[in-house]
């Protein structure tokens, strides 16, 4: 049985860094306005990478280079300071779901929890489509102690793209450690074992859920 510890949930940097899949197009604007135009995001699945999010928008090059330079700063792990600026991006493009998802999980890392799940919900918002978004929301909720919506953020992650091992693994261990559902933990755990290439400890995990259910 995993332990609470090893859970698959630590908040990452920045949303980009935690899939390594997931792209924020910001198109550069000549005018120096910072107000935002945002077309709908796009949601792009390729069943052996992963997906990939493309939002659009055209926002000045201060802003764009306000953008890169918080992600840097989070990366560095100076929190602080990433999300001041950070702050400064999401209201220049309200529209835009990555930086909310960047504050949320640069906020969560910093323990401001109640900040990272309005951030999350924001971004929600903007963009109802971003797995991310929702398995972030998930980790959030089941800290809470809200289980019910922790489960139901995660499968609203694997309803858009079911081959994310981050859900899918959070997903298994809220059914076996906070929910003590043996079966979607055993059928959860599997599928993740399905989209990596390995997991001893997981096997494990997977071993002593089939001992209790008597398998």
């Amino acid at each position: 049985m995993p332990i609470d510890s090893v859970d698959s949930e630590t908040p990452k940097a920045c949303s980009a860094v935690l899939v390594a899949i997931i792209a924020a197009v910001f198109v550069s604007a000549c005018a120096t306005t910072e107000t935002s135009r945002v077309k709908p995001a796009r949601i792009e699945v390729q069943d052996e990478v992963g997906f990939t999010i493309t939002e659009e928008a055209r926002i000045s090059n201060d802003i764009r280079v306000d953008y890169d330079a918080a992600l840097d700063l989070l990366e560095q792990g100076r929190l602080d300071e990433g999300i001041a600026i950070l702050e400064r991006v999401a209201e220049a493009a309200p529209d835009l779901s990555a930086p909310r998802i960047d504050l949320g999980i640069a906020y969560h890392r910093a323990g401001r929890l109640d900040a990272a799940q309005a951030q999350l919900q924001m971004a929600i918002a903007a963009n109802s489509q971003h797995p991310v978004a929702h398995n972030e929301l998930g980790i959030l909720h089941r800290k809470a102690g809200r289980f019910a919506e922790a489960k139901q953020s995660y499968e609203s992650a694997l309803a858009i793209y079911p081959g994310y091992h981050y859900a899918r693994r959070n997903l298994a261990v809220l059914c076996d450690l906070y929910l003590v559902d043996l079966r979607c933990a055993l059928e959860n755990y599997e599928a993740y074992m399905a989209t990596v290439r390995e997991d001893d400890e997981t096997q494990m995990w997977i071993a002593d859920i089939r001992n209790r259910m008597g398998q």
